[in-house]
């Protein structure tokens, strides 16, 4: 049982890694004039979009939200997950290990 845990914390890191880590690119990527239709892009779409898209439509929501120059779903995105992946870390450790 206990590797069972440990294989699951891993992947669990592994996962919260990855988003974040796109999540930061897409944000670079946005500072640059290019082509956001080629596959690269496509790819980091398509792994962040399904987070940062209802984030985005609540803050345009909002009263403080809606007129806003600086998209801050990003920022919001990657506090939510650092809470759920800590959550789902202690919740792993205590069922399994």
């Amino acid at each position: 049982m206990e590797q069972i845990g440990l294989i699951l914390i891993m992947a669990l890191g592994v996962f919260y890694d990855l988003l974040s880590f796109a999540i930061l690119i897409k944000c670079i990527l946005s500072w640059f004039p290019i082509n956001h239709n080629n596959i690269i892009c496509r790819i980091i779409d398509a792994l962040t979009e399904p987070i940062l898209g209802p984030i985005r439509r609540m803050m345009q929501r909002s009263p403080l939200g809606g007129g806003m120059m600086i998209d801050f779903s990003p920022v919001i995105a990657y506090i939510l997950m650092s809470i759920v992946y800590s959550i789902l870390r202690q919740a792993i450790y205590a069922i399994f290990l």
